[in-house]
């Protein structure tokens, strides 16, 4: 894990969305960092998923593409890249 990275881990789950962040900025940036996790994970579609977040200051649109990418490779599809 280098510096202004994130891990972020996928499995399948019954109970919505269930989040386990660690996070060197936890208590200054959480709330965002679920929320970007949330909104990703809703714009693909996932409603049920247990999430591992190990966070080291990583950028929104970094979380994004790592919770993007999870999902793709969980579910054997490639990534459809857009740009804003």
């Amino acid at each position: 894990m280098e510096s202004s990275d994130i891990m972020v881990t996928l499995e399948p789950g019954g109970k919505g969305i269930e989040i386990e962040l660690e996070s060197v900025v936890e208590k200054q940036f959480g709330r965002e960092i679920r929320r970007a996790i949330t909104e990703t994970l809703r714009d693909l579609d996932v409603r049920n998923a247990k999430i591992k977040a190990v966070d080291k200051g990583a950028l929104d649109c970094t979380i994004r593409a790592r919770v993007k990418t999870a999902v793709f490779r969980a579910g054997g599809k490639n990534v459809e890249w857009k740009t804003p």
